[in-house]
């Protein structure tokens, strides 16, 4: 066990269920007493936590692959942070690990669904974004889900969040043949041209997608990964090559929205071009995770993987950092820091 601990831990809890757009009112900042932890289970001071497209989804009471959040309860996601009291063998105070009780400053956690974590091989926060759920993500869903091959031509949208980023620079790295990434301003198209090395990026927001697209790819493309579905995924079916393959990991265009929307007119297209559209979730893939973190950390020491992240300082601004993620306002991964 450890010293004199905080007497009581500041947590976002979901008080109504949005429709639409989530506001303030349906979500709450509250105390909660910190007691010591029992038998098996360790207390962290959260020192970042994640906020995530995701993490709409659970906020709405309809059954899904993963619990709706409850009412009047904190909300979960990734979180790392240090451990300031064990009762659990094999961690220590002042060890470092990732969990899934976030939105929190302290968390009380089972020691067995805790992960140490090296702060000396990657910045802690990387283990949300980067070397976390996140980069995982990106790395099943290219080279497992769209069966990625030498030479493919990819087409990224969302390429400048989290996933997107890493996606499109994991694919250049296994020998792509093009790279295209779109994104929702000029300076997040600088980005992926400059800094992550894209060999062509557009707005969606100056124009048709389908068009920029195909001027883009004159020559087509063999994957689509897709984060936002809508106008992009109808674009990519499109210029999808015979036997192309997509990944539809998010559509983040309509989670706020309140009626069905019209799936892509094209879809007929997936016969003659035999084409594959297959959904990826991460816990799927939790084999890759020790050739994963391999290669990654690998790519990351050498400086040819490159990652943005963006800060929110303080859990007083949680609601605002996921509203702000929701709009498009991050580049790379959007961490809450607590830090």
């Amino acid at each position: 066990m450890s010293a004199a601990l905080p007497t009581s831990s500041r947590e976002w809890h979901l008080v109504a269920r949005p429709h639409g757009w989530p506001k303030a009112e349906d979500f709450a900042l509250r105390e909660a007493p910190v007691t010591a932890p029992g038998e098996g289970r360790i207390l962290v001071r959260n020192l970042y936590f994640s906020v995530d497209p995701y993490m709409r989804g659970r906020m709405n009471a309809v059954k899904s692959y993963v619990p709706p959040f409850e009412l009047d309860h904190p909300m979960e996601g990734g979180a790392v942070g240090e451990v300031i009291a064990s009762n659990a063998e094999g961690i220590a105070v002042g060890d470092h690990v990732l969990h899934g009780l976030g939105w929190r400053e302290y968390a009380d956690v089972p020691a067995r669904h805790a992960v140490k974590v090296d702060p000396d091989l990657a910045p802690l926060s990387a283990y949300l974004g980067v070397l976390g759920m996140t980069g995982l993500t990106a790395y099943a869903g290219l080279f497992e889900v769209a069966s990625f091959n030498e030479g493919d031509a990819v087409f990224v949208s969302g390429a400048a969040g989290a996933v997107g980023s890493q996606v499109g620079q994991m694919a250049k790295l296994k020998g792509a043949s093009r790279v295209i990434g779109s994104a929702g301003s000029d300076d997040k198209v600088k980005l992926l041209l400059e800094e992550y090395g894209f060999d062509a990026a557009f707005n969606y927001k100056k124009g048709p997608v389908a068009e920029q697209l195909r001027e883009a790819a004159p020559d087509g493309i063999d994957v689509y990964f897709d984060n936002v579905g809508g106008e992009h995924l109808e674009a990519a079916l499109s210029s999808l090559n015979v036997h192309g393959r997509a990944t539809i990991c998010g559509m983040i265009a309509q989670y706020n929205d309140t009626e069905p929307v019209p799936g892509p007119r094209n879809l007929a297209l997936v016969i003659g071009k035999r084409l594959r559209l297959q959904g990826v979730l991460v816990g799927d893939h939790t084999a890759l995770q020790p050739q994963f973190v391999r290669e990654v950390a690998g790519w990351l020491a050498s400086g040819e993987l490159k990652y943005s992240e963006t800060f929110v300082e303080g859990i007083e601004n949680g609601f605002d950092a996921f509203l702000g993620l929701m709009r498009g306002e991050n580049t790379g991964k959007m961490i809450v820091s607590l830090a």
